[in-house]
């Protein structure tokens, strides 16, 4: 059974449903929608409504009617089946603008006083001018000479994502895995999966050499390939189908991942992340994750 998720800051009124679904038109089994097929539940400071669909939907049919529900800000993810409350699930993130706030690399630029040399990078790679990896060794090189001791001080500075709070204390609680897999840096990770209920992190070594870094990657760079792949190693390692897998980032680099789970979600998402995918959300929070769970309505 199909289901639609509605979420929302504010109480999501039989009205504003019905009228999004004015149009069966744009998607054929509207006729069985009605306000016996609707589950409402209120956790940490959302409002969400599950709706069951015995039909599918494509994507241009799930993008169009997820439009219709922004004029209420309501954000939309169309989940072919939620999450077993007897079995244990995957949950898989970015890092930067992801499960923090922050682009760890800009707040080390800023540190070093390169930040422009890195923005300028980072602007070519975004319009397409080079490759992910490419672009990383480019910017690593600017970090030449930055002391080892200054990523436990960008690290202080760093804020988790609203709603990240809730995911790390609803998903470990339900028995589920939850991990990482950054384009960024390792020494972050360390920092914050002592902190955090982090069962495995992938990111970028650098290199250094007498407590300064060199500019140089140590070791493989996590790209995009490389965050399916680990997605896929980590799922099967923990036992934990695809299907029971939720993957969540921001960027075009995520949406490999995204795609082999079998929920993937963009947060606040970029739109060269939206182009490739399905599910994103723009008016709500992480916390928005608590309700993907069978038992949550």
């Amino acid at each position: 059974m199909n289901s639609v998720l509605l979420f929302s800051h504010h109480p999501i009124l039989n009205s504003q449903i019905f009228d999004s679904f004015q149009d069966d038109t744009v998607v054929t089994s509207l006729s069985t929608i009605d306000a016996k097929t609707f589950s409402h539940s209120e956790r940490y400071g959302l409002h969400s409504v599950r709706i069951t669909l015995d039909t599918s939907w494509n994507r241009n049919q799930i993008v169009m009617i997820r439009e219709r529900f922004a004029k209420y800000q309501i954000d939309l993810l169309y989940i072919p089946s939620l999450l077993p409350n007897n079995q244990t699930s995957l949950f898989v993130f970015d890092m930067d603008s992801t499960v923090i706030k922050e682009e760890v690399i800009d707040e080390l630029a800023r540190k070093h006083g390169v930040f422009e040399e890195v923005a300028s990078v980072t602007k070519k790679a975004m319009e397409g001018g080079m490759g992910f990896d490419e672009a990383l060794r480019l910017r690593v090189k600017h970090l030449a000479g930055l002391s080892i001791q200054s990523f436990k001080e960008v690290y202080d500075l760093l804020h988790l994502n609203d709603g990240m709070e809730t995911v790390f204390q609803f998903v470990p609680s339900n028995g589920c895995k939850l991990g990482i897999l950054s384009g960024g840096f390792s020494p972050v990770l360390e920092l914050f999966s002592k902190k955090y209920p982090v069962d495995f992190f992938r990111a970028n070594g650098l290199e250094e050499k007498g407590g300064f870094f060199t500019g140089q990657i140590l070791g493989e760079i996590i790209n995009r390939e490389k965050k399916e792949i680990y997605l896929r190693k980590y799922a099967n390692e923990f036992s934990i189908p695809l299907e029971h897998v939720v993957a969540v980032g921001d960027g075009a680099n995520d949406a490999l991942m995204l795609n082999a789970a079998g929920i993937g979600i963009g947060i606040h998402a970029k739109q060269g992340l939206k182009d490739q995918i399905t599910n994103w959300i723009d008016f709500t929070n992480l916390s928005a994750l608590v309700f993907l769970f069978e038992n949550t309505f």
